[in-house]
Formats: C-alpha cells, sequence, structure tokens
C-alpha cells in the first residue's frame, strides 16, 4: 500500500489532462529538452563572461517593446544565446511530435476516447513550449547578475523576456503544425511558409505603430499581443487540421484551407493596419485568429437529436 500511495504522489495531477500528462512524460526523457537544457547554460555563463569584458547595454528609452527584434542587435551575447535556443532550437524539435501520431495512427485511437483534436493539439504545444519556458526560468539568475553587475536597464530585459517567450509560443506552434506533414521536405517548407508568413504578418502593423507613434506604446504592444496569439493559433489549427478522420469528397482539404490562411493573413493585416492609420492592426490579427478557430470546426448535432436507432436484424423464428 506505501508503495501504491508514493506512486500516486510522485504522479502528475488528473487535472493536467491526459494528453499533457502524455507528453510530458515522453519530452522530459527526449535528448532534444536535456541536451539544450544544458548546453544552454554552459553558453550562458561563456556569454556573461564575454559581456563583462566589455561596457553595459545601451538603453533604448521609448523604443523597448515586445517582438522588437532590433533590440537584439545591442542586447549582447548574453540574449543572443538565449533567443537562438529558447526560441528557435527548442520549439523546432516540435517538428517530430505530430508524426508520431499521425504516421502510427494513434490519432486515431485518441479521437475515439473524450478527447477532441483541439486538445491533442494543445497537450503537445503546452508540453513543448512549457520545456521552453523551465529553460527560460532558469536563466533568470542570470539576468539578476547582468542587472547588479552591468546595469541593465530594467525595462529592456523586460522586453527582451517577453520576445523570448512570445516568439518560442509562435515557433512551437509553427513547428506542431509543420509535423503533421509527411516527408522532411514537407515539413521544411510548410515551417519556411509558416516562418515567413509570421515575420510578414508581425512585422507590418509592429513597423507601423511605432512609427506613427514614435515609440513603443499601448498600440503597440496590443498589436505585438494580438500577434503572438494570432500565429500560435494558426500554427496548431493547422496541427488540428491534420487530424480529421474523414473529408467528404465537397470540402475544401482543412490543411489546404489553413495553408491558404498562411498567405492571406499578411493582405488582410496590412489592409487592416492601413485603413487604421497604422495603429489598429490587430483588428486584423483578432479576425484571422477567430477564422483559424472555427474555420475547421468539426459538425456537431445538437443535444436534442436522437441518435438513429440501431440496424439490428431481427432475430430467426425458432424450429
Amino acid at each position: 500500500m506505501r508503495g501504491v500511495e508514493s506512486v500516486r504522489n510522485d504522479d502528475l495531477p488528473d487535472r493536467f489532462g491526459a494528453m499533457l500528462v502524455k507528453e510530458l512524460r515522453q519530452n522530459m526523457r527526449r535528448g532534444s529538452f536535456v541536451y539544450p537544457f544544458l548546453g544552454i547554460q554552459v553558453l550562458a555563463v561563456l556569454a556573461l563572461l564575454m559581456e563583462f569584458q566589455n561596457s553595459s547595454g545601451p538603453s533604448f528609452e521609448k523604443y523597448s517593446g515586445m517582438l522588437n527584434l532590433t533590440m537584439l542587435e545591442d542586447a549582447g551575447h548574453f540574449w543572443w544565446v538565449v533567443m537562438i535556443v529558447c526560441a528557435f532550437v527548442m520549439p523546432l524539435g516540435g517538428l517530430i511530435l505530430m508524426g508520431q501520431e499521425l504516421e502510427e495512427g494513434n490519432h486515431e485511437l485518441l479521437l475515439l476516447t473524450k478527447l477532441s483534436r483541439w486538445k491533442v493539439v494543445r497537450g503537445k504545444f503546452f508540453t513543448l513550449w512549457g520545456l521552453c519556458v523551465l529553460t527560460f526560468v532558469s536563466l533568470l539568475p542570470y539576468v539578476i547578475v547582468r542587472y547588479n553587475v552591468g546595469a541593465i536597464e530594467v525595462l529592456d530585459e523586460i522586453a527582451l523576456s517577453l520576445t523570448v517567450m512570445a516568439l518560442s509560443a509562435m515557433m512551437c506552434a509553427g513547428a506542431i503544425g509543420a509535423s503533421s506533414f509527411r516527408g522532411l521536405m514537407a515539413r521544411i517548407g510548410v515551417m519556411l511558409l509558416f516562418t515567413g508568413s509570421m515575420i510578414v504578418g508581425c512585422g507590418i502593423p509592429l513597423a507601423a505603430s511605432a512609427g506613427v507613434s514614435n515609440k513603443c506604446g499601448v498600440f503597440y504592444h496590443l498589436n505585438a499581443v494580438a500577434a503572438a496569439v494570432c500565429y500560435t493559433l494558426l500554427g496548431l489549427a493547422l496541427a488540428r487540421s491534420r487530424l480529421r478522420l474523414v473529408v467528404h469528397a465537397y470540402e475544401v482539404k482543412p490543411s489546404y484551407m489553413v495553408v491558404g490562411l498562411l498567405v492571406f493573413t499578411p493582405f488582410v493585416v496590412g489592409m487592416a493596419t492601413a485603413m487604421t492609420a497604422g495603429f489598429a492592426g490587430f483588428v486584423g490579427l483578432i479576425g484571422m485568429s477567430l477564422v483559424s478557430i472555427y474555420a475547421d470546426a468539426t459538425p456537431k448535432a445538437p443535444a436534442w437529436v436522437k441518435p438513429p436507432a440501431p440496424n439490428v436484424p431481427p432475430p430467426m423464428p425458432a424450429g
């Protein structure tokens, strides 16, 4: 009995969800998490030693903002290491996640349970992004050392931290979406399409709002948050579209539809930005987020509809 109780205490609680628990157990043992986690600690120490040989980083004053990648030019070696590992290397490990479920047919068994398609892709996303966040949190002591020793500006550090988390979320979602395609070249092509759409779709409203306001103000950060949410949902919608068990002959293939969204999102965002004089590009981003959620919704019958009667043959007469 003590052994059973100890296992229950050490196990993850049920409120985390079956898919999240499954993915956490698998990913915590993978080299795609362990090796980057250990490597970034070594690289962070080396980057700090290199920064201490130079003068402290400059302040960006009014242009300190989330997703302002120009801040990386003078941010120092430490943030370059953090950005590369947490926002690119670790998220790209998600290029293998959906393939395991689709190639082996596990997704059919998962969808026969109470798990919906959204729950399957959400579990994979929160696991992958959670590991990136965990790695980043382990580097916070180095951030404190940089602040105390190098007189780093607090606003700059906060902006760069939010940039890492937002980029990590979008890249994780994009990698999971690309991993649902078969073949290495197909995955690379979809990932390149997602990355290009993300750069253009995020860059237009951010550059416009910062240029009009001459600072990274309220509208800039509204656009930044909307951009991170939009492309995270687009990546997950791409993965969800590949989990459809049945596609009718008269339907557009769901994955083609989401790929089309990736192509047209920068145009929609650009038009929304132009129509709002450069301020509210987030209107287009929010609209495309809603489209990505409902574009491939699974049809469900109302609760009042009764299921069809079972087609059971009548019993054979006796004798």
